[in-house]
């Protein structure tokens, strides 16, 4: 019978997991800026909390009680291991759109070009896998949907409707905080989370380098020039954690 769901998983490990791990697909680990063990801290002391662990696994799918029961049965299987510091459970929104209910990822690659930007390539320890930041921003909608629609575009740098990016967008609207081509391409996987009281994103951002992960979230607090992203106003860091995503063919190599 055919499957009418499907199901996936990503697992990751941080940088001090894979140090101890003594394989040659994983020395040097390719964290060039290390683990998220410190906040990033902006002016008037804003923080981006770090709360780095040791494994992340991600798994999605379209019938939530076989995701339910998969994530069950991971968990049970790693007890021995490891124990769960956190859950949290992500769906879709008006197909491409965040909770502010403006497109999300209108710069990412194409699936078919997202490896050149996202995948470790060839010669380099990790090859075949990716760096992955992973955050959990609590929205303030109350005060997000106070905003007009004109007001919603100069914090975002965009039109809300078409995406299409303002000519004239202030400084300190999140594109131009996070401007790709000024601090090198990512590949965005973000999901909403939550219930109707307490929600907002996950942002998943991979990258084949750990540094436009660091220096866009440095940029949006305003660590450099005191200038902090304008979404941040309106959204609050929970949570921040880099991974390294090992490819398949490393892990099989790994276990032999």
């Amino acid at each position: 019978m055919p499957s009418l769901f499907r199901i996936g998983s990503l697992v990751t490990v941080s940088g001090l997991v894979f140090a101890g791990v003594g394989h040659a697909d994983f020395a040097p680990i390719p964290l060039t800026s290390g683990s998220f063990n410190q906040d990033v801290v902006g002016p008037g002391d804003y923080r981006m909390p770090a709360t780095q662990h040791d494994a992340v696994l991600w798994i999605s799918g379209s019938a939530y009680d076989v995701v339910f029961d998969v994530a069950r049965a991971a968990i049970a299987a790693l007890a021995t291991v490891a124990s769960l510091a956190d859950e949290t459970s992500s769906w879709p929104y008006q197909h491409d759109r965040d909770l502010t209910g403006f497109i999300d990822g209108s710069e990412n690659p194409s699936l078919i070009d997202a490896p050149e930007i996202a995948v470790i390539p060839d010669g380099i320890p990790g090859a075949g896998g990716t760096i992955l930041l992973l955050q959990k921003w609590r929205h303030d909608a109350t005060a997000w949907e106070s905003l007009p629609v004109a007001g919603q575009e100069q914090v975002i740098g965009r039109t809300k409707d078409e995406s299409v990016e303002l000519e004239a967008k202030p400084d300190d609207s999140h594109v131009a905080r996070t401007d790709q081509d000024q601090f090198g391409k990512i590949f965005r996987r973000n999901m909403p989370y939550g219930t109707i009281g307490d929600h907002g994103t996950m942002f998943v951002g991979f990258s084949a380098d750990q540094r436009p992960l660091a220096t866009m979230l440095e940029s949006m607090a305003g660590v450099a020039d005191g200038v902090r992203d304008a979404l941040t106003r309106y959204t609050q860091p929970l949570t921040g954690a880099y991974y390294f995503v090992p490819s398949t063919e490393s892990l099989r190599r790994c276990g032999e």
